[in-house]
Formats: C-alpha cells, structure tokens, sequence
C-alpha cells in the first residue's frame, strides 16, 4: 500500500509542473514551498527537464483514483478493459435509436388514416329559431343554443349543424339572405355568435353552418344594384328581355319554380325578367360571373376566420343554367303547354346540374382546404343532394384524384313514409353499392323539409330507427328533437304562399312540461309547441330507463366505443321483408356484432337459415326493450315484437366478408385491422 501510495504521488507531482494540469492530486502528504532561487536542484530548468524527460510514469500498478488528473484519467481511459465497454454501450445506443425510429415509421405506414372530426360521431342538425328563446320573444336565438350545448354532450354529439340564421325577410325561412355578413336580430348578434363558437370549442365540439350560394333575397343590397344597371352589379343576376303587356309577363320560356309557375318575374325598374329557381322574392345569382364567384369566395372566407369548422352548402345542383334558355322537356308529352304549372310536370335538364357546376364546387374545397392547413383544424364540407338520383348525388363526392364534398347529405331514410324492411334495405343497399370506393357514408332519419319521424312511420319505430342510424357505417346525423320522438304539429300559425307543411317539422324543442314545453318563457311562441309536450320532453325522458333518449344516449356511446362500428365492415343479410339484419365485424378479431330491425308485426327468425356457422347462443347487446340488455338468445329461434331491434354480439372465427358466398354483399369504407397483441389497428391486412 504504501509503496503505490508513493507511486501515485510521484506521478502527482511529476505532473504538477506541467502548464495544463489544474487538477488537484488527492492525498498529498507533503505541502509544497515556494521555490528557493538560490537552489539549483529547484530550478526553473531542472524543472523543466524533470517533467518533460523521456521517461513516462509507469502507470501498469495504479488503479484509477478520484480527483486525477485528466492526463492520467486518459491514459486509463485508452486500455481496453475500460474502452470496449464503453464502445459496446455506444453502438449499443445507437442501435437502439434506429430500431426505435424504424419501428416509428413502420407503425406509421402500416397505420390506417385516423378518423376526422366529422367521421368520428353524430351531428347534431339544429333549427335555430326553435331550439331555444333566452330572451322571451316566442323565437328561438344564438343565446339559447349556447345554454343548451351541456345537454347536446350528454347526447355524445361530436358536431353542432347549425342551420341559416343570416340576416334574412325569411321568406322560406331560411333561404332568402338580405346580408351574408351579418345575423338576423331574431337570432341575436355577431358577439352572440362569437361566444358560442367559443364555447362550442370549448366543449370539445366542432361547428358546421349553413351557406345557400345560390340566390339571395330581393332586397339584397347587389339586387338592388343590379336592377339599376349599377357597374359590376349589371349582372349579377340572371336577367332576360320578357313581353309585359297589360300586367302580364310572357316569359322567356317554359322554366318553372320549385315552388310551381314560371320561375321567370318582371321588373319594373330594369324593365327585364330575373331568373328565380325558387320563390320571386329569392333571385338566382349569375355564377357565369367572375366577380360573383369572388364575392361567394370571400363570404366563405369571413365565416372561416370566425373560426367555423365546415359548411353545408345547399342548393348547390341550381348553381347554373343553360345559356340557350331552350324549353324543358314535359315529363307528359300530351299535357297542354299552358297547363304546365308545377315543378314535377318538366324534367329539369336545363336547370339544374349543369357541366361546371361541380367546378364551382371544387372551387368551394378549394377554399376549405387553405383553411384546412392548421393541424388539427381541418374544415369539412358537405353538399345537400336533395332530390337527386343515387348517382347524380355520389358524384359530388368528386373523382378519385379531385375531391369535393366530404360526403353529400344523405336524406334518403328520411324519404320513407310507411314502416317497411324492404325499403330500408334498399335504401342501405343503394347507397352502399354506389358509394365510390374509399369515401365515407352518412345517414339521416329526419331534417328540415322532411316530416318528422314518428309522424312518417309511428312513434313504435322511433327506437329501431336510432338503432338504424348509430349502427350503420359511416358518420349518424340526428335532427333536433329525433332523440325524444317529437312529432310534427298538427297546423302552424303562420300563412305563407308556399308550402306551410315544410314547418310542421320546425316546431319548439320540448324540454320539460313547464308552460311552452320549456322552450320560452314568452307568451307567444313563433310557433306553437306540439300537445304531447308534457310527456315527450326531455325531463321526462332523461329519468326513465326506458326512454327514447336513454337509448339514445346508450347507442352514442356503443358508436363510440366500439371499433366494430366505427371501423368495421358491414355485411347485410337479405331475410323476409319485415326485418333487416346485417352484422358489423372487423379483421384481427373474433367479435361480431349482428342487428335485427323488425319493421313489421311479431315473427320469429331463425338466424341458423342466414348464417350457418353462428353460434347457438348469443348476448344482447342492446335492445329497443331494455329489459333484455345482456342476456342471452336462442339463434334459432329469435321472438320479435313490431318495432323490435336487437344488437347481438357472438364470438366466431368465420367473419362474412371472408367468405365467398357474402364477399358482394361487405362493405368498408376505410379497411383497418386490429392486432390484439399490440392494441393498435393497421391497414396491411
């Protein structure tokens, strides 16, 4: 010990001299003094020599010490024992990182698209002059809505649609805007709009509106112009030389309103006819003018940068015209030319969607995607495909490399008007097989110009239709007051020239069984509230177990939850005419969930005749009758009352859309797997 103790010493001190050692040596035992100048054995030189001699410390019996010098710290640190290890540590790290980012990018790569905003649970469709009155004025306001959006995310809505509540005369309620820029003061004002987009975010929810491109009102500020041959305004609008003699006006030919006679109306002041697919109040806009494509594009741009996340553009088949305003084709032959009068007599070749109105609307993307850049804030569009055919509509979701709406509103469920399995299966299967591979389909039960559901088809089929919705693929679209069973009003008090029956379906939410169904605490509603509010409200609702909208909510839960309804195929199983059965399975695992629609009286199915392997018992999931929620069934032998709807959920490893005899009758709309090993979906199945 001493002798290595002497031993580090020396090379110590042997290092002290030396201009680069600041360290200290650890354990000196003698303190230095300061050099005697008269002492040659302490020279400078002798110094000197001593240190940077030929002869290096010997340093084969040190073992390293703390506090060394760094020149003896790096003649250990160079032997082998000590630099293998750390080299091996080094690749070792470096192996690990490389690993890890190319594990990164393959979970990347395999991974299937993650599901947008407006794919990952329902909309919410709202009428904004009957959901809720803050100020006591019998209509239905901005304020009102913001009060009630704790309500909306018990519902486990992902989007509020909030229909138009520009600036507007009303006339059809909602379509003639006086200003696009501005909110009707029935509604409230700019700053109420703010504040509910903010708290609206702040919830965690997205917001879609309303935007009508393709007429305005009369009194709009560019008619008004326009009319006085005004600069650019000249032609803004669609005007055309007409015959008007002794107050009656010869069109240019035979075009008709939607709402039935000429859509052709004289001016006095410009002396010409003005173009109007709906009514005379509500003149078409010249989208054949640049400027006018402009002015729509920079209104869409003042709504996007109040922070709305999407819009509904409706009415967008009527964009354009035909420029040889040749008369359209009777739909009778041998009807008298001057007795045609409404709308459904022609066939609207001419009218309505013509080559370059989908260039319009990929204009309309065009503008949503630069929005669309801020991670996270992707703006979505959709297109109101109103009476169209299956495959005019499906053409608005674009071409394969040129997109344009998300997906065009489906309304076809809302058309059905009497309890039937057969239609609805044809409705799903229609737009199953139409849809172009790779988009993303939705469903609607109720909405604006449609009678309500439980006036169509009965207040039985309520339950089954929600059932319908949420368990379809694709993205669910609930209309305000579907989710209790309203119904529409027996008459309104309002006289209009057009069709009154559209506002039968617009009356007041109904919220508890105070005075006005809880929508106002007015005297006098815009409307009047439907006589089954004391019992059909949500209060009501909201504490019974067995009530429309616990259901509801039970089924906006299982849609969110579960992989087999957001990601998962959907096979459809043709059986009798009364119900409509399909399942919902995804790859990677052995969970199937199938749905029973009874849409007819009582039967018995027998699923074994459908699907050979399925197994013999199976657990609700989740039934119109929430008595039977978890326990099991007979597959053989399935009791159905009318109006009846099952979720059932079995284990199996025969999937349908593996199997031949079911492949054309699967459908997915973005194909993902699932590896219950990792928990992770990937696309490379």
């Amino acid at each position: 010990m001493a002798e290595e103790k002497s031993k580090r010493d020396s090379i110590g001190m042997s290092l002290k001299g030396c201009r680069t050692n600041n360290g200290f040596v650890h354990n000196e035992d003698i303190l230095e003094k300061d050099p005697d100048p008269s002492s040659p054995g302490d020279s400078p030189q002798h110094s000197a020599v001593g240190i940077l001699g030929p002869e290096e410390p010997d340093l084969k019996d040190i073992q390293p010490y703390a506090g060394m010098p760094k020149e003896v710290l790096f003649c250990f640190s160079s032997q082998a024992r000590y630099r293998v290890p750390r080299e091996v540590l080094f690749w070792l790290t470096v192996t690990s990182v490389l690993v890890l980012i190319g594990a990164t990018i393959a979970i990347i790569a395999i991974s299937p698209k993650c599901l947008d905003w407006w794919q990952a649970g329902p909309m919410y469709q709202i009428y904004p002059r009957s959901f809720k009155d803050s100020d006591k004025d019998g209509n239905g306001d901005l304020k009102g809505i913001q009060d009630k959006l704790d309500y909306i995310t018990t519902l486990n809505i992902k989007t509020v649609w909030i229909t138009s509540f520009y600036k507007s005369s009303l006339k059809d309620f909602r379509h003639g805007i006086e200003d696009f820029r501005e909110i009707d003061p029935i509604f409230g004002t700019m700053k109420d709009f703010e504040n509910l987009i903010a708290a609206i975010h702040d919830k965690g929810l997205k917001l879609i509106i309303d935007f009508i491109p393709n007429h305005t009102s009369d009194k709009h500020a560019w008619f008004q112009l326009s009319r006085n041959w005004t600069g650019k305004y000249t032609d803004y609008y669609i005007w055309h030389d007409c015959l008007h003699e002794n107050g009656t006006t010869t069109p240019p030919n035979n075009w008709l309103s939607v709402y039935g006679n000429s859509s052709w109306h004289f001016d006095e002041i410009r002396n010409q006819c003005y173009f109007h697919q709906f009514t005379k109040e509500q003149p078409d806009l010249n989208f054949r003018n640049p400027d006018v494509q402009e002015e729509i594009k920079e209104i869409i741009q003042f709504w996007l940068a109040k922070g709305v996340d999407g819009f509904s553009f409706e009415a967008v088949k009527f964009l354009l015209e035909a420029e040889h305003l040749r008369n359209e084709i009777q739909v009778t032959k041998t009807q008298i030319p001057d007795t045609v009068t409404q709308y459904s007599e022609l066939y609207h070749d001419f009218t309505t969607t013509q080559v370059g109105m989908h260039d319009i609307v990929r204009n309309f993307r065009h503008i949503m995607d630069q929005y669309s850049r801020e991670p996270g804030r992707y703006r979505f569009m959709g297109t109101e495909a109103y009476g169209d055919s299956i495959d005019k509509t499906m053409m608005y979701y674009g071409l394969p490399f040129i997109q344009e709406a998300d997906f065009p509103f489906n309304d076809y469920l809302t058309r059905l008007d009497t309890p039937s399995g057969d239609r609805v299966f044809e409705v799903i299967t229609s737009w199953m097989e139409h849809i172009p591979e790779g988009k993303w389909p939705n469903w609607m039960i109720g909405g604006l110009d449609r009678a309500r559901l439980t006036s169509r088809l009965g207040k039985e089929y309520v339950n089954i239709m929600n059932m319908l919705l949420f368990t379809l693929p694709g993205t669910p679209i609930t209309y305000y007051g579907e989710e209790i069973g309203m119904g529409n009003i027996l008459a309104t008090n309002i006289n209009e020239s057009y069709d009154v029956d559209t506002l039968l379906s617009k009356s007041p939410m109904q919220w508890d069984n105070s005075s006005n169904a809880g929508f106002s605490e007015g005297n006098n509603t815009w409307l009047p509230t439907n006589l089954d509010y004391h019992t059909v409200n949500v209060d009501v609702q909201k504490t019974l177990p067995r009530s429309a909208l616990k259901l509801y909510q039970e089924l906006s839960l299982l849609h969110d939850n579960e992989l087999l309804l957001s990601r998962g195929w959907f096979c459809y199983l043709r059986t009798e005419n009364h119900s409509v059965v399909y399942t919902r399975e995804l790859d990677g695992t052995d969970r199937v969930f199938l749905i029973i629609l009874n849409f007819g009286e009582s039967s018995l199915l027998n699923l074994k005749e459908v699907i050979s392997k399925i197994p013999t018992r199976a657990r609700i999931r989740l039934s119109t009758k929430s008595a039977n929620k978890g326990s099991e069934v007979d597959t053989h032998a399935i009791t159905l009352d009318k109006g009846e709807g099952l979720i059932l959920e079995y284990n199996t490893k025969n999937l349908l859309h593996l199997q031949t005899d079911f492949r054309d009758r699967c459908f997915v709309s973005n194909r993902a797997c699932y590896s219950s090993v990792f928990n992770i979906l990937y696309s490379l199945c």
